[in-house]
């Protein structure tokens, strides 16, 4: 459905009249799975583009403000939660506007510094005890689950790209990944820890937005980043500030290639990920 500027100010006036005088404005990047909208200078609207992402209203609603006091660098405020209506048939968020650019190989500085501090970063989010929930499952899309659960997925992609990539070395991979099994407690994860969801300012980690598949259990799909994002010496910082062990690093592995085997499969001529997937298999062409 059309979620546009239109509808958000229908929802604002009907439901929160007292912000009905605020302009909203769409931002230069809005989201896939939610929309955002600038609410006036210090609110985003936040509204769910599928039926498939309304879980996340709720629980970043329960949630966000549980996490934010342990973390080094802020995450998004929930204010208010709007309810259907205006045509639109699900919940919505309020939440205070965190300022900063997202994060692009353009507007962090040091990159091996960056990696660092979004290491202490997911450090002291695993580090949050909420006694085991929201345990990772069907809201998280089983990020923080087991990897079988995209077995099939998976390998139905390596085969039809068999001659476009390695297909023996992508199964051993992603062998490896599923047999590289989690002995550790359940911790937070955020479960889409990539650029357009990890802001920065004067080139520094400055903030940390859309939980909408985070939960507990398995941390390792955190560490996707090291592939997608950071070069050899960042990715090499990244994995040691983190203190990753060999299985959680090559789970985190299998995430990423799952990641990248699908997105090609779907979409033949992305480059970014058939060069993710040469990274991963250890033909390198990002750094």
């Amino acid at each position: 459905m059309l979620i546009d500027v239109a509808l958000v100010r229908k929802l604002v006036a009907e439901q929160f009249p007292h912000w009905a005088h605020l302009p909203v404005r769409p931002v230069p990047v809005g989201g896939n799975d939610n929309r955002t909208f600038h609410l006036g200078d210090e609110m985003s609207a936040r509204l769910p583009s599928a039926e498939g992402y309304v879980a996340s209203v709720e629980k970043e609603q329960r949630w966000l403000p549980v996490l934010a006091p342990h973390l080094p660098v802020p995450i998004p405020a929930p204010l208010a939660q709007g309810r259907p209506g205006a045509g639109y048939p699900w919940p919505w968020s309020v939440n205070r506007w965190l300022d900063g650019d997202t994060a692009r190989h353009d507007t962090v500085g040091d990159l091996t510094g960056f990696a660092v501090d979004l290491a202490g970063f997911l450090t002291a989010l695993q580090a949050v005890d909420t006694g085991g929930e929201p345990a990772a499952g069907r809201h998280s899309f089983w990020r923080g689950a087991a990897l079988d659960h995209y077995d099939d997925e998976t390998r139905a992609a390596i085969a039809a790209l068999d001659g476009r990539v390695d297909a023996a070395a992508a199964t051993a991979e992603w062998v490896a990944a599923l047999d590289a099994t989690w002995q550790g407690r359940p911790v937070w994860f955020h479960g889409d820890v990539a650029g357009g969801n990890i802001l920065v300012r004067d080139g520094r980690l400055a903030g940390v937005i859309d939980f909408g598949t985070s939960g507990v259990g398995d941390p390792a799909c955190d560490t996707v980043i090291a592939w997608t994002f950071l070069d050899a010496p960042a990715r090499a910082a990244f994995r040691a500030a983190l203190g990753v062990d060999d299985a959680t690093w090559q789970r985190g592995r299998g995430w990423a290639l799952w990641k990248a085997l699908i997105v090609l499969a779907r979409n033949g001529d992305d480059t970014a990920a058939a060069a993710q997937i040469d990274l991963v298999l250890g033909r390198p062409r990002l750094g």
